[in-house]
């Protein structure tokens, strides 16, 4: 099973707190599961936690929420090598990649490193469903605003480049990535930017925005870029996504 086309879905969101562990799967990742297309049986989810550095107590907590969520849950690590043999094979037998947040800048000469940028791309090219949240977003991306360097934000390009924008995410929770975008944009280091508020996420079939949604009401995502000397920044309405049912 996979996307009918290649698929991505970058989010600032698709976590929430439950009432008996510390992490439940919100709104976002079911629905990137529902992009997928899969049924009749459980989906398959891989977890990339690169951008935390594979740490064991995110991986027990993102396991712990893909058994209520009813999914099978791989975990792929990269520290201190590999956790499996054929990696490219792993990813491919996934229907839905889920990149955690954290450091984008150190995940991404990771992924390079071990060739994982590629097999990403062929993957998307597949139809596996390629999400995530924060670090797990701005990937898919050209770059676009990170605390990676420090709590001073900086910009990050470099970034797969599956999709052909800059791409900025907790933007309405972090005061510094508005002007920061603004600027990037401005000075042409990315000529487009699409930006999310907490709890939305950008669909994506090939490099074409099609849809926002949100797991969270009154938020929106922005499309962010220059007219002439001007910097515009342009509102999207999300749809609501139904709350899971646990």
């Amino acid at each position: 099973m996979s996307a009918a086309e290649p698929t991505i879905l970058a989010t600032s969101g698709g976590h929430r707190v439950g009432a008996r562990t510390r992490v439940l799967f919100d709104a976002l990742v079911h629905h990137a599961v529902d992009l997928s297309g899969v049924h009749g049986r459980r989906p398959r989810v891989l977890h990339v936690g690169t951008a935390v550095g594979d740490a064991e107590h995110v991986t027990a907590r993102v396991s712990e929420a893909a058994r209520i969520a009813g999914f099978d849950l791989t975990p792929l690590h990269l520290f201190p090598m590999p956790n499996v043999d054929d990696v490219e094979g792993t990813v491919l037998a996934h229907d839905v990649v889920w990149v955690m947040g954290g450091s984008v800048a150190n995940l991404l000469a990771v992924w390079r490193v071990h060739g994982l940028d590629a097999v990403m791309r062929r993957a998307w090219q597949a139809g596996v469903v390629l999400a995530g949240v924060s670090a797990g977003s701005i990937c898919w991306f050209e770059g676009g605003a990170t605390d990676s360097f420090g709590p001073e934000l900086r910009p990050v390009t470099g970034g797969l480049g599956l999709l052909p924008y800059g791409n900025g995410v907790h933007y309405d929770s972090d005061a510094g990535r508005r002007p920061l975008i603004h600027r990037l944009i401005a000075d042409g280091t990315f000529a487009t930017a699409h930006c999310t508020d907490d709890g939305v996420g950008l669909v994506y079939r090939g490099t074409e925005l099609v849809e926002v949604v949100a797991e969270l009401p009154d938020k929106a995502a922005y499309v962010v870029s220059r007219e002439g000397e001007r910097v515009v920044e342009e509102r999207v309405a999300a749809r609501l996504l139904p709350t899971p049912a646990f």
